[in-house]
């Protein structure tokens, strides 16, 4: 980690923390000196991380928090500014998946990845951006930054039994875009990250899920997940977390609108 990489003194939030993408993304954010908010839906979770963090010497807070409810994100964001004053760094990481054969989808199906996924990026960066708004900027005009995890399948829409999954991640880079153009003349720099097959829980619903609809063995899954990425491995969440650093840090001060793909190689543009 280089000078340019050190956050001390920046406050950051992560949605979706308590596991997976989003707990590697809180511990990289505040091994690089940041104060992190960490919250996720499942409080307990959230705990743990901000545990871990403290144990490890650094400085974090937990709050429970859906990111469908836009009250309860102001409310969250309200109280990690009464007590560190400001937020520089907000990661929109929550997300969830389903799987099933396209004209088997519920309407339930698609409402919970889009509620979730896309919609769940936008209520709270709505939130994240009127406080970045009332912020002073730095030195380089910046005052604020926003990463959202996207998916590869937010970029290449052949992803079987996803096709709900792929719309909200489209979603999810599409606003990123929009909200980048926007914001840029005020100082908020917007990007996203677009992970492939992450060895997450979620990566493990997904292999039994596929599994079953190809009617083949879990272990035959994860090899065409592998066979489908040039590196020859599955991606770790601390993959993810280190170009999440990237954007969070000085080093991207002229980086925005972007939707960076970390898949090794498994998607190509």
């Amino acid at each position: 980690m280089t000078s340019h990489c050190t956050l001390t003194g920046k406050i950051a939030g992560v949605t979706g923390a308590g596991h997976g993408i989003g707990r590697a993304i809180a511990h990289v954010l505040a091994e690089a000196g940041a104060k992190v908010a960490v919250t996720d839906v499942d409080e307990a979770g959230a705990q743990a991380v901000a545990q871990e963090i403290r144990e490890q010497g650094g400085e974090a807070l937990a709050f429970p928090l859906d990111v469908t409810d836009q009250t309860a994100a102001t409310e969250v964001v309200q109280a990690l500014v009464a007590r560190w004053g400001r937020l520089d760094i907000w990661c929109n990481n929550a997300g969830v998946s389903t799987m099933n054969r396209f004209v088997d989808l519920t309407e339930r199906d698609w409402d919970f990845n889009m509620d979730i996924n896309a919609k769940g990026t936008f209520l709270c960066s709505q939130v994240v951006v009127r406080q970045m708004l009332t912020q002073e900027p730095d030195e380089e005009g910046i005052r604020g930054r926003i990463i959202n995890t996207a998916s590869m399948a937010g970029k290449r829409g052949n992803a079987p039994f996803l096709a709900h999954y792929v719309a909200s991640k489209f979603a999810v880079v599409g606003l990123t875009q929009a909200m980048a153009g926007e914001l840029a003349p005020e100082g908020i720099l917007v990007n996203a990250v677009c992970p492939g097959y992450v060895r997450t829980g979620m990566q493990e619903r997904e292999l039994r899920w596929e599994a079953e609809l190809r009617g083949v063995a879990v272990e035959d899954v994860q090899q065409l997940y592998i066979a489908d990425t040039p590196l020859g491995r599955l991606e770790t969440p601390e993959d993810v977390a280190r170009v999440v650093l990237f954007l969070a840090s000085p080093l991207a001060n002229f980086v925005t609108g972007e939707a960076v793909n970390v898949n090794g190689g498994a998607f190509m543009e």
